[in-house]
């Protein structure tokens, strides 16, 4: 898979990957070889360059803090719209030059 975004090695994260534009930040220098966690992160950086950056980190937040009113921390962070299309797709290498753009929105739950 040829990226187009820097991965960074950050040892000290405390999750195994994160995408902050325009990076992808991973804790193990191994998983920057790892094709499906890195689909997953460059699945929330074009989620984030469609929603111009900073409203992507807002709308994100309130929609895991909407969701901790029904579930605890790791099903509403599972329940996140962006969170929900990435998991979907991160399997599918295809899945980045087949997506529209705002494809999260037909992950909210009906």
């Amino acid at each position: 898979m040829k990226l187009n975004y820097p991965v960074l090695v950050v040892p000290s994260l405390k999750v195994n990957g994160m995408a902050l534009f325009p990076f992808i930040l991973v804790k193990l220098k191994k998983s920057k070889q790892d094709e499906t966690m890195i689909r997953h992160e460059i699945i929330h950086l074009r989620q984030q360059l469609e929603m111009l950056v900073l409203p992507f980190y807002f709308f994100y937040l309130i929609n895991y803090l909407y969701n901790r009113l029904t579930y605890g921390h790791h099903e509403a962070y599972m329940n996140i719209v962006f969170e929900r299309e990435a998991y979907a797709n991160e399997s599918f290498a295809d899945y980045l030059k087949r997506r529209k753009l705002f494809s999260w929105i037909k992950y909210f739950k009906k």
